[in-house]
């Protein structure tokens, strides 16, 4: 099979898998709403998403190195499955309590079936890639961009089926589509693609690179930024100025699918080089400083202009910081991918991913806390203070190809 081939398809295959994550995730959200779950009550239903995903990442990089990456991908759709057929399984009559306990470890199991998924397609672009650093540029982004994209379609698709189909409708047209897609996985991608000599030990599979510690930790600390603010800030500072929650909803959506086409053109935003590496990482360090600027900037505008200006400050705020994060957030797929080593490029980009998770998990918490404290203000400051530790990170990346980890 053509590496173009092998591309397309696992693209395909992971468009379909965020379609349903994206779908599931607006799904229960607006039907536990509606049976009335607690704002505290719907935010702990995806608490072990998030939190599975650190673990999840760094198994599943080890797994597919081992394994090879068709198999985790398919590991994945059949998690997503078992986690459907949960939430399917669900009696209204249960107490809220038991509803909770269900819907909490339905998804976990989730969590872990995104980032099995995640883990095992992004390798796949370093497996296919071929060492040709201007194609791996341009197919992480495209990749990247497009998965955020068909995300924020996801959260439109799920209110859509919930409304036309019911809650039980809409989780069976999700799962006709997971299953056919795996269907055309295992048929049509070689089982040992991306397979290598996986890590013998723990010690082992954290012995990585210089450059790929510092790629793992400033990814904590920049989507840690993004999601103080992003996750409980935002939605409760628009809900406390009238918007209703479909316009909230529909808010977010729109950037999801925004931030991904800005994704998608991050190669013809940034420098490039033939080495793949001595104008990227200076590029990833000019637009690391631009972000630490953003949120300092809404934070000085809320407490300085006049109220009634406020949401029109955030959301405009927050597309200017989705376009230069967008960019960043490309640059460093590109770059963890340029950094792993081509033996076992599953486990980096994995160890890499559990960072992303665990910042994930950290912006979650901070953000309900933060909010609590100070409002969206103090969202803000906790961003760029996460920023700023993602520049400094960013300046020690260096500029030359690593030699590989022992």
């Amino acid at each position: 099979m053509s590496a173009v081939r092998s591309y397309a398809v696992v693209t395909g295959a992971y468009w379909v898998f965020t379609l349903t994550d994206g779908a599931l995730r607006t799904l229960i959200l607006l039907h536990f709403n509606r049976v009335g779950f607690t704002p505290v009550q719907l935010a702990s239903l995806f608490v072990l998403y998030e939190g599975a995903g650190v673990v999840a990442n760094l198994v599943g990089g080890w797994l597919a190195t081992r394994y090879g990456i068709p198999r985790m991908l398919m590991t994945g759709m059949v998690l997503q499955l078992l986690g459907i057929g949960a939430l399917a399984a669900l009696d209204p009559g249960w107490q809220a309590p038991l509803s909770v306990a269900c819907v909490v470890l339905a998804q976990g199991v989730a969590g872990v079936a995104k980032d099995l998924t995640k883990t095992a397609a992004k390798s796949a672009l370093k497996a296919t890639s071929a060492g040709e650093h201007g194609r791996l540029f341009r197919w992480v982004a495209w990749f990247t961009g497009s998965k955020n994209t068909m995300k924020g379609i996801g959260f439109f698709l799920g209110g859509v089926l919930l409304e036309a189909l019911g809650f039980r409708g809409a989780l069976a047209v999700m799962a006709a589509a997971l299953v056919s897609v795996l269907i055309l996985t295992a048929l049509a991608l070689p089982r040992a693609l991306g397979q290598a000599k996986a890590s013998r030990s723990i010690r082992e599979l954290f012995a990585k690179s210089r450059a790929v510690n510092l790629m793992a930790a400033a990814r904590l600390c920049l989507f840690g930024a993004r999601d103080v603010w992003f996750v409980v800030g935002l939605p409760v500072f628009l809900y406390a100025h009238g918007w209703r929650y479909m316009e909230v909803a529909g808010f977010l959506a729109l950037w999801t699918i925004g931030y991904g086409l800005v994704q998608a053109l991050a190669p013809r935003l940034v420098r490039r080089s033939p080495d793949g590496l001595s104008r990227e990482v200076p590029e990833a360090r000019l637009w690391s400083a631009l972000l630490v600027s953003l949120p300092l900037a809404i934070a000085l505008l809320l407490t300085t202009s006049d109220p009634r200006h406020a949401t029109l400050i955030v959301t405009a705020g927050l597309c200017a910081f989705g376009g230069a994060f967008a960019v960043m957030s490309s640059l460093h797929s590109y770059l963890i991918l340029a950094y792993a080593g081509s033996e076992k490029a599953a486990e980096d980009v994995g160890f890499y991913y559990a960072a992303n998770a665990g910042g994930r998990l950290c912006g979650v918490l901070l953000s309900g806390t933060l909010t609590a404290v100070g409002g969206m203000s103090a969202c803000l400051l906790g961003s760029s203070l996460m920023l700023v530790l993602c520049f400094a990170l960013t300046l020690c990346l260096p500029v030359r190809a690593p030699l590989p980890a022992p």
